[in-house]
Parts: C-alpha cells; sequence; structure tokens
C-alpha cells in the first residue's frame, strides 16, 4: 500500500511539475493532484526539492530499462546503436513535458541538482559507451576513446532534444532520427554496406 502511494505521488509530481515548472509547482499541487495528504507526501518525501529528486531518478531509471530493452532486442552492435537513439528519441517525443522537466528545469537547480544530472548523464553515457566497445570489438566500428565518444553521442542526442524543446523543431522529434544517426554512425567509421 505504501508503495502505490509513493507511486501515485510521484505520478501526480510528474505531471505538476511538467505543467507548472519546477518553481511554479508547490506541495499542495502534488497532494490535490495525487488525491493523498500532506501526512501522506511528507511521509515519503521530505520536501518539494526531495520528490524533485525522486522523480529525476525515477524517469531516468524508466527512460534506461526502455532504451535498455530495445537495445537487448538487436542481433548486432550497430543495430542496437540505432535502437538506442531510435528509444530514447521516442521516449522523448512521447513525453514532452517530462523531457523539458528533466533537460531544462533540473538544470540550474543548484550544486546537488547539477551532480545529480551529472549522474544521470554518466549512466546513459555509459549505455553507449557498451554499445561502442560492442562495436570497435566486432570490427565494424573505428572507436579510439569510447568513452569520449559516448560523451559526444549523449551531447548531440542531448543538443537535439532541447532544440526540439525550446524551438518545436523538427515538427516531430522522430524526424531527426536519420540524419541523427547517419552523423552518429559516420563519426565512429561505419559506412552503410553497399547492396
Amino acid at each position: 500500500m505504501a508503495d502505490a502511494t509513493r507511486e501515485r505521488i510521484l505520478e501526480a509530481a510528474g505531471d505538476v511539475f511538467a505543467d507548472k515548472g519546477y518553481y511554479g509547482a508547490a506541495v499542495d499541487d502534488i497532494v490535490r493532484a495525487s488525491d493523498t495528504s500532506k501526512g501522506s507526501f511528507y511521509f515519503h518525501f521530505p520536501n518539494k526539492r526531495g520528490i524533485f529528486v525522486a522523480l529525476l531518478d525515477h524517469l531516468t531509471t524508466r527512460l534506461l530499462q526502455r532504451v535498455e530493452e530495445a537495445v537487448a532486442a538487436e542481433p548486432d552492435p550497430v543495430a542496437r546503436l540505432e535502437a538506442a537513439l531510435s528509444a530514447a528519441l521516442s521516449a522523448f517525443a512521447q513525453r514532452r513535458r517530462l523531457a523539458r522537466l528533466l533537460l531544462v528545469e533540473a538544470a540550474g537547480l543548484g550544486h546537488a541538482m547539477d551532480e545529480r544530472l551529472l549522474a544521470v548523464h554518466e549512466r546513459f553515457t555509459a549505455l553507449i559507451q557498451r554499445q561502442l566497445e560492442e562495436a570497435a570489438a566486432a570490427g565494424v566500428a573505428d572507436v579510439a576513446d569510447a568513452a569520449l565518444m559516448a560523451c559526444a553521442w549523449f551531447g548531440a542526442l542531448n543538443e537535439v532534444v532541447i532544440r526540439w524543446l525550446y524551438t518545436g523543431q523538427p515538427k516531430r522529434l522522430e524526424e531527426a532520427a536519420p540524419a541523427l544517426r547517419a552523423m552518429l554512425l559516420r563519426s565512429i567509421g561505419y559506412r552503410e554496406p553497399r547492396m
């Protein structure tokens, strides 16, 4: 029961933060949206910042699981890299407001939050790095420094999503996938086999 209440509060917090932003949201808004009490809220979370951090962790874990499931379903290293890219773009496209929360709102909330965001970035770059190392080991990619290349890949994806959040371009985020895919694969020396 307690876990279900915590989950309900967390889901409501995601909606409230996405609608009102971090500074515009109040604990009372989250309590109302979750149809719980302040006592329940404070039983599970110490304050607004605490639930925001928990939400960040929750959303990151869900996104990583989605990407890892997509990667696991693919047989070869390049297909796994492509699946990771597609899954991430698709997840952000489906939850635009939450993408804004993760990539825009969370930035600039202070040193502790910056450290938390760096940890999130490191989780994603570690996943990309593993895939790049596998592609290099299979001989289909030229990757001298997989850690650095993973940072560059994550940075490119991050910039494309942030640009979409601010400008609405491309109209559908998934439209960026082909050009982004081609650019990233070229960066590791991969060329499409000619038929």
